[in-house]
This record gives structure tokens, sequence and C-alpha cells, in this order.
């Protein structure tokens, strides 16, 4: 764990929001990634009490920054890098409970959709 700073990549890294630095670094860089509301470049540095707003394409988060790493450690270590917010876990029970209950279409269809695929998608 390190005291100063964390490039905002490394971070995201580090905490596991994201399997590789580079899927991190672009995240950042397409603006999937808000520091305290702003958009921000992926040397950016976070600091403890920071803000963070995460989109990896699966799920959001709204995160505050609780420590620091720069290198990727377990899951236990991970968790213990930021403290989700309220809104945030009630939104994402939320979605859950949505896709739960209303399934999209084409989930269930992996890669390359067969021809009885192509079939129902286009009876849909």
């Amino acid at each position: 764990m390190t005291s100063e700073s964390v490039r905002i990549d490394k971070w995201l890294w580090a905490a596991r929001f994201f399997k590789t630095r580079s899927l991190a670094t672009d995240a950042v860089d397409s603006g999937k990634v808000r520091l305290n509301g702003d958009r921000v470049k992926p040397a950016r540095s976070v600091k403890p009490g920071d803000t963070l707003e995460i989109d990896n394409g699966s799920t959001e988060w709204e995160v505050v920054v609780r420590d620091l790493a720069d290198k990727r450690g377990s899951a236990a270590i991970a968790q213990t890098l930021y403290e989700e917010t309220a809104r945030s876990i009630a939104e994402r029970e939320k979605k859950a409970e949505q896709r739960r209950f209303f399934r999209e279409p084409g989930e269930s269809i992996k890669g390359r959709p067969t021809k009885r695929d192509r079939r129902l998608i286009d009876k849909f």
C-alpha cells in the first residue's frame, strides 16, 4: 500500500473493477469512470476520500476511495480499498431484480447465433 497517491487506472485495476490495466485505461479514456463527477485522464491521481463513478459495461458503481494500492492483490484486500455508497447498492439491487424478472431475449445467446437462434430472433 502506498500513502501518497496512485494513478486512477492502476487503482481501478488493483481494486478489481477491471481485469487488466489496459481495460481500466480505456474505460477512463472513454469517460466511463468519473472522479468527483468530472471526466479525467488515466494519469490522474486518486486519494482517499475521492468519489468514483465506475461503469465497467455490466455493472455501475459509485464508490468512495478508502485506501490506495498500485499492485493487484487478493479480492479480500481489494474490497478494503473502497466503500460503495448506499445509493449505489440500492441501484444495483434494483437492476438485479429487474434482470431476474425481465430477461433480455438475446442474453442467453453466446457468440454467433445458430440457424435456429436466427429464426427465433426473426420470429421475435
